[in-house]
């Protein structure tokens, strides 16, 4: 079937339309968080936890809904489930512009992620049939251009419109571009994937997976705020945990799942599966502490802390093309081996920033973690779905895009309550050495500075040890095979054990 498949002419036309909805969605995803502060003045909203829900909303229709992108992508065309994806982004996207208050805003953003949630897992999906097995790395390294390029340069983006210009303008200037994207859509897209039409959708685990997926996001994003004791947060981790292993016991025993756990019986993509999800927490807790770092300690404003860390995006939007095709030539192991030692060296050199850094050195430090990083999801990731029969393309990416967000939530999560919970000691031993009669403000700002920097060192240090146990499982990586011999076999063994698709 894979080889049938790539016979067809490469429909550039088509993932030309495809990625330039994915760059809008993707950017999407990352603009808003430095522009809440300004919202909530905005629309009179009193509790800073409220407008947090334009943030938390959006990753939690996305959690929910991207394990079921397996099924869609099974059951509808590429066209038409990407033409209506765009629909309702651009939809959600046009609401949330012009909201007049806070409620059709949050509803806009919510509309927003049900329409993007399926875009990245149906772009990578496209990719994977439209190239042959041993030139997906070139491939998938343009598709990563695209995944990390967008949202790391959204921060920037949005920290100097907010500063210059009204909110509204980050949903304006994405309006015209969803628009475009989907007129291109109607206009050129093509049916390049198979589909089963036989499919039919388990509604018990759409259930289960919304409770378990849902109820961990909703409950990991909370407990940074809210602490990991709170009733709330407690509730729906436990709900989750239960709904998640009734979701995962429930796949294993049926014929058609929702979302096809087997694949995990594949070594080569478990092993990535689990590296990326790892990675994951290493990757989310640096755009979480550095930005800590450098606003709260070194006192940088938003927009400067943001320019700050464009040097590292460019240099991930440069270096992914040519991460992939270093991965077609070299295989996964060099790159991830060489990415996560460079990734792990910078942070220690993150962990080490004192009050004084210097602008440059931070920029630099930065800049060689985003280089090593570069250097590792693709080629990791491409490697183990390589190892996958096409028919399973789609659940391989679902588990992909939904176990790196659901990990690098929690990830986060737990660094942020770290960090909280070192500064706090800190704060606690500086102040039991100081005279409180001789406490000034600036003395007071000077003791909670250093407190907050000894508990984001230590948590880069937490970094440190999770970048090292990658280290050590990327060299245990293999290359697929991708020969045409082994993809066969692959496809006759995939073709034997399921019911072909009716296409």
């Amino acid at each position: 079937m894979d080889s049938v498949l790539q016979t067809k002419k490469t429909p550039y036309v088509m993932l030309v339309v495809l990625f330039i909805g994915a760059f809008v969605s993707f950017l999407n995803n990352s603009l808003l968080n430095v522009a809440l502060p300004t919202i909530m003045v905005d629309l009179g909203i009193k509790d800073y936890s409220t407008v947090q829900w334009l943030a938390t909303g959006y990753m939690l229709v996305s959690g929910v809904l991207i394990p079921a992108s397996a099924f869609l992508m099974t059951r509808f065309s590429n066209r038409s489930l990407f033409i209506t994806s765009m629909a309702i982004f651009t939809l959600g996207t046009a609401l949330a512009a012009y909201a007049p208050n806070f409620e059709v805003l949050l509803s806009g953003r919510m509309i927003q992620a049900a329409g993007s949630s399926v875009m990245g897992p149906l772009l990578m999906n496209i990719m994977l049939v439209s190239f042959p097995r041993e030139k997906r790395g070139a491939a998938m390294g343009v598709f990563g251009l695209v995944m990390i390029t967008a949202p790391a340069i959204g921060p920037t983006l949005s920290g100097y419109i907010v500063q210059y210009y009204d909110w509204r303008v980050l949903f304006e200037m994405i309006l015209p571009l969803a628009v475009i994207s989907l007129l291109l859509a109607i206009w050129k897209s093509t049916n390049v994937m198979e589909q089963n039409k036989n499919a039919t959708l388990d509604y018990l685990s759409v259930v289960l997976s919304s409770i378990g997926f849902g109820g961990l996001l909703y409950g990991v994003s909370s407990a940074s705020a809210d602490g990991w004791s709170d009733g709330v947060v407690l509730t729906t981790l436990i709900v989750g945990g239960i709904a998640l292993i009734a979701f995962i016991v429930r796949q294993l025993k049926m014929d058609e799942p929702l979302l096809d756990l087997r694949v995990y019986k594949h070594p080569m993509f478990a092993l990535a599966s689990v590296i990326a999800i790892v990675n994951a927490v290493a990757m989310f807790s640096g755009m979480i502490l550095t930005p800590a770092y450098v606003q709260d300690v070194r006192g940088i404003s938003p927009l400067d802390s943001g320019l700050m860390m464009l040097p590292g995006a460019i240099i991930m939007g440069i270096m992914s093309p040519i991460t992939g095709k270093l991965f077609d030539k070299f295989g996964p192991r060099l790159l991830a081996v060489v990415g996560l030692a460079v990734t792990a060296i910078s942070t220690y050199m993150l962990a080490k920033l004192q009050i004084d850094s210097s602008y440059t050195y931070i920029i630099f430090i930065y800049s060689l973690r985003m280089f090593g990083m570069s250097m590792v999801m693709m080629p990791i990731m491409t490697n183990g779905l390589n190892q996958l029969p096409t028919r399973l393309n789609p659940h391989g990416t679902a588990i992909n895009n939904t176990a790196q967000q659901v990990s690098g939530s929690i990830g986060t999560a737990i660094l942020i309550t770290i960090m909280n919970s070192v500064t706090k000691s800190e704060a606690k031993d500086l102040m039991a050495g100081v005279d409180p009669a001789t406490l000034t403000e600036a003395s007071t700002a000077s003791l909670t500075q250093h407190a907050l920097l000894a508990g984001i060192q230590y948590s880069f240090y937490v970094t440190l040890v999770i970048n090292i146990v990658v280290l050590v499982m990327a060299l245990f990586v293999k290359r697929v095979d991708t020969s045409a011999e082994a993809v066969s076999k692959l496809e006759q063994q995939n073709n034997t054990s399921s019911k072909p698709a009716t296409v």
